[in-house]
């Protein structure tokens, strides 16, 4: 069967640009915020011709998502584009994007992999990520230029050369009629290894080293989305204490995670201090319990928080003691778990206050009731701390806010106060990796301890105590000491939520920190293993997408297949012949919702 589709010759309907009217029977579109409409109004600007390439460069959490489907809705509707591609960095967001389109009236496959051919009738498109479409980029080239097509490209850093896509996304994509491109910040990249589809300008700055930087056509910062309440303003608490371990030698060495003396060492009394045994990671987790149990008390009813995990087996003991110091059962949310895409869905519907995951929860993931992260992880890159935190900034009512926990070590404290200066933050381009290599070569994670020829172990964690250390705000690091007074006006817009000031909650911390301790020392008993985190809570009621409803038949449709096979003694291929027969069309994966239905129904009559 070709793999292609013949485009159809319509006439265009009138371009000019205007609001979108809600068709019968399609979901009122969300109103869109100031900066949505600023982008959209550049993008459609009278004065020059509309651009085939647009990046849109917008901080986590201003809503990338819903300016791109806007944009895809105008698109549709005036005719310039019949088809719409999403490519996201991962299989969750696929998920996430095709569910958001749906309540904007359009109606993506988020499950089409690379073995189906065309893009159902009934869908205007679908969702892929950049590995698939590496993995297939002549299969996506047909499905975008069979009909005119704006491609979406989330997150596009992922498309650079250092990740082995780009090459890929451009091949695919080079010829389709609009594509649109989001980031949540600026990038940076080499000469040789530009990312398709993406403007440049030269970066005279230390870091680039004689590099490009990405020159978007719409930007809305960080500092913009928190003058206009779109995004929560950010308190960082940060958390010093003593770390013991034994090194090769068999020596005992202690050092503060905030007064190590090299690099080497703060590597070593961080990696302690995360270990699952020390008592600094319950700290921590009571500490962000305490202010889980004042948001929840002070507004934010159902606020939740995060805990970022650098692997699996961190995770796992994280969420033992999430149970064991709050009493309560997180979610566990691993990589490997095919329930994953549907636990983060369940998670941000429920009113479960704790969520232990490694990276699922990173990058674009939707969770707004999530108000607090734990940063229990050696990752450091600029890019991961960016889209983490961003998990965490979405506003939702005025006088929210957002806290993270993190280890008082330099290189998040510096990433931190980047955020909190609001400073053109860019990141750099991705390192040349395998990729196999991808997911922990792009993290700067902690180097490996020295180890000489012949050694077995090199390191062994003994214990690590936390203590707070200070709430960093504004550049200035607040220890909650003896501070001066805020004026009302700072108190309302920084507070925790519109109570507390930073310096406040400086003071407040400090009070509870020796509480904590005590509390952490006699926790609860450990209960069942965490990784069974009980019933799943039931999600919001709402009508299923097409694809959704698809996904369904179709399994429904093999199970009743093999019923027939087996009361008739036939083989599934033959059963599956006399359908196509009986119900004409497509095969089941390209099939539209109906056509499944009419199949469902004939194999029942045949049951």
């Amino acid at each position: 069967m070709s793999t292609t589709e013949h485009e159809p010759q319509l006439a265009l309907a009138d371009t000019t640009p205007g609001p979108v009217v809600d068709a019968p029977g399609v979901p009122a579109a969300r109103p869109l915020r100031a900066w949505q409409n600023a982008a959209l109004e550049k993008y459609f600007d009278p004065a020059r011709e509309e651009p085939a390439d647009f990046l849109v460069t917008a901080t986590p959490g201003a809503g990338k998502t819903t300016f791109a489907l806007a944009l895809a809705r105008r698109l549709l509707d005036t005719r310039r584009v019949d088809r719409v591609v999403v490519v996201a960095p991962t299989d969750h967001l696929r998920t996430q994007w095709a569910e958001a389109a749906h309540r904007a009236g359009i109606e993506l496959d988020p499950t089409m992999t690379n073995a189906v051919g065309p893009v159902r009738p009934d869908m205007k498109g679908y969702v892929t990520t950049y590995a698939q479409v590496a993995g297939h980029p002549m299969l996506h080239r047909a499905r975008a230029t069979a009909k005119r097509s704006l491609v979406v490209m989330d997150e596009i850093h992922h498309a650079g050369d250092g990740l082995s896509w780009g090459d890929a996304v451009f091949e695919a994509f080079g010829d389709a009629r609009r594509r649109l491109s989001l980031t949540g910040t600026p990038f940076r990249t080499k000469t040789d290894e530009r990312i398709p589809f993406v403007s440049y300008v030269e970066d005279d700055s230390v870091e680039s080293e004689g590099g490009l930087r990405s020159a978007a056509d719409f930007t809305y910062g960080y500092k913009d989305a928190l003058t206009d309440g779109v995004v929560r303003p950010v308190v960082f608490a940060a958390y010093t204490g003593v770390s013991r371990w034994r090194n090769s030698a068999g020596e005992v060495v202690a050092a503060s995670l905030t007064d190590a003396t090299t690099k080497s060492v703060e590597s070593l009394a961080w990696k302690t201090a995360l270990d699952p045994r020390g008592d600094w990671v319950p700290h921590v987790i009571a500490a962000m319990d305490e202010r889980l149990n004042h948001l929840r008390e002070h507004g934010m009813h159902d606020a939740a928080g995060l805990v970022l995990a650098s692997d699996q087996d961190d995770a796992r003991a994280y969420a033992k003691i999430v149970q064991r110091v709050t009493g309560e059962k997180p979610a566990l949310i691993l990589s490997d778990d095919p329930k994953a895409s549907q636990k983060i869905s369940e998670f941000a519907g429920s009113d479960q206050r704790f969520v232990v995951c490694v990276r699922m929860i990173s990058e674009g993931v939707d969770v707004p009731r999530a108000a607090c992260l734990a940063w229990m992880t050696s990752y450091r890159t600029p890019l991961f701390f960016a889209q983490a935190v961003g998990r965490v900034v979405r506003s939702r009512a005025p006088g929210e806010s957002a806290t993270v926990f993190l280890p008082a070590v330099r290189p998040l404290l510096a990433l931190a106060a980047e955020m909190e200066s609001d400073r053109n933050h860019v990141i750099p381009p991705p390192a040349s990796v395998s990729s196999d290599e991808v997911d922990e070569g792009g993290l700067d994670l902690l180097p490996p301890p020295e180890r000489e020829p012949g050694e077995k172990k090199e390191y062994e964690a003994l214990e690590a105590q936390a203590e707070f250390a200070h709430v960093l705000h504004g550049g200035k690091a607040l220890t909650g000491g003896d501070l001066p007074d805020v004026s009302v006006e700072e108190a309302d817009y920084l507070g925790l939520p519109g109570l507390l000031s930073p310096e406040q909650t400086a003071a407040l911390l400090a009070q509870r920190d020796a509480e904590i301790r005590k509390r952490t020392a006699v926790a609860r008993p450990a209960a069942d293993d965490a990784e069974d985190t009980g019933p799943d809570p039931a999600g919001p009621e709402q009508e299923d997408a097409a694809w959704h409803t698809a996904a369904l038949l179709r399994k429904e449709i093999h199970g009743l297949v093999g019923r027939v096979a087996a009361g008739r003694a036939l083989p599934h291929a033959s059963v599956y012949s006399k359908l196509r027969a009986a119900v004409p069309g497509p095969p089941s994966a390209s099939a539209s919702v109906d056509v499944l239905r009419r199949r469902r129904d004939h194999l029942l009559s045949m049951v």
